[in-house]
């Protein structure tokens, strides 16, 4: 990295849609749709022995969607800034001295 500027590369913005696996336990609540977050907890903060991500996608606006994982979805979509959702927000930073 010889040169004066350089970008720093950020995972690129995703729709609340497109973010999140639907969480799949034995323990869930059946007929609730629950985000798989991390540290294999729901977004609401659920944890089951087993969880895991399914093959299908958190989908927000169904009627069956758990409210405190919409909730969380929201505060954390909401603190992705506006001008970084395009698909190559990059910024260009002067390296220091």
């Amino acid at each position: 990295m010889g040169d004066e500027w350089f970008e720093i590369s950020r995972p690129s913005y995703l729709p609340l849609g497109m973010r999140w696996e639907k969480a799949v336990a034995d323990g869930l609540t059946a007929g609730v749709s629950h985000a798989f977050g991390i540290f294999d907890r729901t977004l609401c903060g659920i944890q089951e022995t087993g969880m895991s991500p399914s093959d299908h996608w958190w989908l927000p606006e169904r009627e069956d969607v758990c409210g405190a994982c919409r909730e969380a979805a929201d505060v954390i979509d909401d603190r992705w800034p506006q001008a970084m959702r395009g698909e190559n927000a990059r910024v260009s930073v002067a390296r220091r001295p």
